[in-house]
């Protein structure tokens, strides 16, 4: 079985769009400098977030965790003429590292990084986003969700990554690690509510997709 799952992915891959040499460096230089590599949304997922951000049309788009930058580029490259992304990480040992590669990038312009604590620093910004990207502390899934709803337009897109957590959620709540119960409540919350609209992927280890009414 894990044999064929590697040949499918390696199939999809060979029949989608290419990655591109500066994202593959990138992914490269990733798995080198930075720990736990595998946490860059990869070819693949970053293929799908360019296209979601072309469909979705956004001018303002809110990526909650930075990591490397790999998903940032990719739906930068997807933005429109005037549009712009705000990207927060939490980790400021990874400044250095994002700002030579968003800097090095042609979408450098439509980036801007904040080194901080989301919860806090969004809120002050007194924004209204079309599009936002959750990808960080799973155990503050639930609060970038509350977070965000009301900052977020009618028709606006909040996606949502690792939301299968490798099979975790499956696990009972009383005997998961906290990480896991923080995934397992955002998905009943987003699940209950009926302000949204939301179908879960299961790309790699799952991709929530909302809709906000």
């Amino acid at each position: 079985m894990a044999t064929a799952t590697r040949t499918v992915d390696e199939y999809i891959l060979s029949h989608i769009d290419a990655e591109g040499d500066y994202l593959h460096a990138l992914w490269r230089d990733t798995q080198l400098r930075l720990s736990y590599g595998q946490m860059a949304s990869g070819h693949l997922q970053g293929r799908v977030l360019k296209m979601l951000v072309e469909m979705a049309k956004p001018l303002k788009v809110l990526e909650l965790g930075t990591y490397s930058g790999y998903a940032t580029l990719c739906m930068a490259e997807g933005l429109r003429e005037g549009a712009e992304l705000h990207t927060f990480e939490i980790f400021d040992e990874n400044e250095d590292f994002l700002r030579q590669w968003f800097g090095g990038s042609p979408y450098r312009d439509r980036i801007h990084l904040h080194i901080g604590d989301a919860l806090q620093l969004v809120p002050q910004m007194w924004e209204r986003w079309d599009f936002a990207y959750i990808d960080a502390d799973k155990r503050e899934y639930v609060a970038y969700y509350e977070m965000l709803l009301p900052l977020m337009r009618p028709g606006g897109f909040i996606v949502a990554d690792n939301t299968l957590w490798y099979g975790h959620v499956l696990e009972n709540p009383r005997e998961s690690d906290m990480q896991t119960r923080g995934v397992q409540a955002f998905n009943d919350l987003v699940a209950a509510d009926s302000r949204v609209e939301k179908v879960i992927l299961p790309l790699r280890d799952g991709l929530t997709i909302i809709r906000v009414l």
